[in-house]
């Protein structure tokens, strides 16, 4: 009989135990959490904290008594697993209740320890207004703050998942709130063009969102003359009412009531180094495609994990459920004799923050760069669905690829509509190997309600393959402010567009439906670099001006995609 022990529940280590009893009715499995809950949603937290999931209950997924009744799996809570003995496959128990502890015998270990949040050695931040968030001890103690602090003004340092997430619930429990981030962007998975349209978003909704600045210090202020004589609590929750000063690396000063800390995770390794598994160069636990450590009875996944980028096939920490939960079915798989191989990690995600969605996968323009791998991007703004229909939205496509090949590299997509879709769709087309010429065949579900005949990811797909074929010489937002003398800015938008919408210093306005008859106003010893709106009227003069004999490029995206990438 296997005997199974699995370190940490939640994504990969519950999803590992549920697969390993479904292959086995016979192996043993114990799952140890050094916690009070097995299985959370962890990405529901800051949902609950701002009242849009109303029972606490909902994210508890599974409990120590369901998980025996429908797995047979003995699930010890506040049980956490000190130390491994590799020689003699053993692991130490420290009983977190009473303090015992114990040894237990493996044939086969799963480490799933998931990752902690960085809280940086900031002077002050250790304070009872100060909090991160990982788990429902984190989510109760923020609402008990909440509770016991009434606060008129919160801070979120950090503008990832949780810091949005977070900032968004305190916006709606009706809180002024501060977005503090040290990068010139928030969402750092897409690019800091696309990422303007959340910062526009983030500033419409009120939010004092400051970038390119850190958090210096922290000062705590008790309120000592709070009493609250409610169910005799008020010396033990006295310390959650105050204010903090907190200090910028900028010099700006101001005072808030509530803090969270959401700058990012750390691989949760200690286990594993005092058992001298080979680690990372990124920190993370190594593990091959099989989901192994260095030692082969030693499987672990999830976010303290380095798995393969499937891009690039270097290895990556990429802390997402989806994931996690995909390599604990297959370490189980393997423990119990099958032969799985983890095929990559595309890092496809999304993130709600207010009315938009921003969503992305594969690399980004970033990581390309810092990789050095050649690329080619593409930009379309174009309807959620057809634009006749009543509830259509821009979506801002992003798409890069391999200008030889038309490899998909990477998409990004934000709107208030049908961005979810179209980035399952790039990740979906990404690992099938699909190629951007390819895309242009997609047949994808057309009705006005839905989508458009010539659906968002397809008008990419055609951009895309008129670079890579040469009918089209792009030009992008970034190269915009340092034309040499030898080009010439053409702007072929109709004259009420500049003036409600904003046009380019210096262009000539020539609008395109009186391109054919004007050209004669055009240099043909200058190169003419043209721009509309999102870049379809664009495309339509560039055909026409080259077609006449010109040196032209058109500015993919339009001034839409050059405007949001200074917001």
């Amino acid at each position: 009989m296997t005997k199974i022990l699995i370190v940490g529940g939640v994504a990969g280590g519950a999803s590992a135990a549920a697969r390993a009893r479904r292959l086995s009715e016979d192996a043993e499995i114990i799952m140890f959490e050094r916690g009070e809950f097995v299985s959370f949603a962890n990405c529901g937290l800051p949902y609950h904290i701002g009242g849009d999931i109303t029972e606490r209950s909902k994210l508890l997924l599974q409990t120590p008594e369901s998980f025996l009744a429908r797995f047979n799996v003995d699930v010890r809570v506040m049980n956490e697993v000190i130390a491994i003995d590799r020689e003699e496959k053993s692991v130490t128990v420290k009983n977190m209740l009473d303090g015992s502890v114990y040894q237990e015998s493996y044939d086969y270990l799963l480490l799933s320890p998931g990752a902690a949040p960085i809280v940086p050695p900031i002077s002050g931040i250790d304070n009872p207004l100060t909090h991160s968030l990982r788990n429902i001890p984190d989510m109760d103690k923020i609402l008990k703050t909440i509770e016991m602090n009434q606060p008129e003004h919160a801070t979120v340092v950090g503008g990832g998942f949780i810091g949005l997430e977070m900032m968004e619930a305190f916006h709606q429990l009706g809180i002024k709130t501060t977005l503090v981030e040290m990068a010139d962007q928030v969402m750092t998975p897409v690019d800091r063009e696309m990422a303007g349209f959340v910062h526009q978003e983030i500033r419409d909704k009120g939010v004092d969102l400051r970038l390119g600045v850190a958090l210096e210090s922290v000062k705590y202020h008790p309120n000592d003359s709070v009493v609250n004589e409610d169910a005799g609590e008020s010396a033990e929750h006295q310390h959650l009412c105050g204010a903090l000063s907190l200090h910028l690396n900028n010099g700006d000063t101001f005072n808030t009531d509530i803090l969270i800390m959401a700058i990012g995770v750390r691989p949760e390794t200690a286990l594993a180094t005092q058992a001298g598994l080979k680690i990372g160069e990124l920190g993370g636990i190594y593990t091959n495609d099989k989901m192994q450590t260095s030692d082969p009875a030693i499987y672990a996944v999830g976010d303290a994990v380095e798995e393969a980028d499937f891009v690039t096939g270097h290895q990556t920490l990429v802390p997402l459920a989806g994931p996690a939960n995909r390599q604990g079915r297959m370490a189980a798989d393997n423990m119990l004799g099958r032969d799985e191989s983890y095929q990559g990690t595309q890092g496809t995600a999304i993130c709600k923050v207010f009315d938009l969605a921003v969503a992305s996968t594969g690399k980004n323009e970033k990581q390309l760069i810092r990789e050095g791998i050649d690329y080619e991007k593409v930009y379309v703004h174009t309807a959620s669905h057809a634009s006749y229909y009543p509830g259509a939205e821009i979506v801002s496509f992003k798409m890069l690829f391999e200008p030889q090949s038309g490899k998909i590299l990477g998409a990004q997509a934000v709107g208030k509509d049908g961005v979810d879709k179209r980035i399952d769709v790039m990740a979906v087309a990404q690992r099938a190997g699909l190629t951007v010429e390819q895309l242009q065949h997609l047949e994808l579900t057309y009705a006005p309600p839905y989508g458009s005949a010539k659906d968002v990811i397809n008008q990419a797909a055609f951009v895309a393959s008129n670079i890579i074929k040469g009918d089209a010489k792009p030009i992008h937002f970034d190269k915009i402010d340092n034309l040499t003398d030898d080009q010439l800015l053409l702007d072929v938008r109709n004259p009420g567009e500049l003036k409600n919408v904003g046009y380019l210093e210096g262009a000539i306005n020539i609008p395109v439906d009186q391109l054919r008859q004007r050209m004669g106003e055009l240099p043909k010893d200058k190169e003419i670099v043209i721009y509309c709106q999102v870049g379809l009227r664009g495309n339509v003069a560039y055909r026409q001006l080259v077609n006449n004999g010109f040196k032209a490029r058109n500015l993919i995206g339009g001034y839409r995609t050059y405007t949001f990438a200074r917001k």
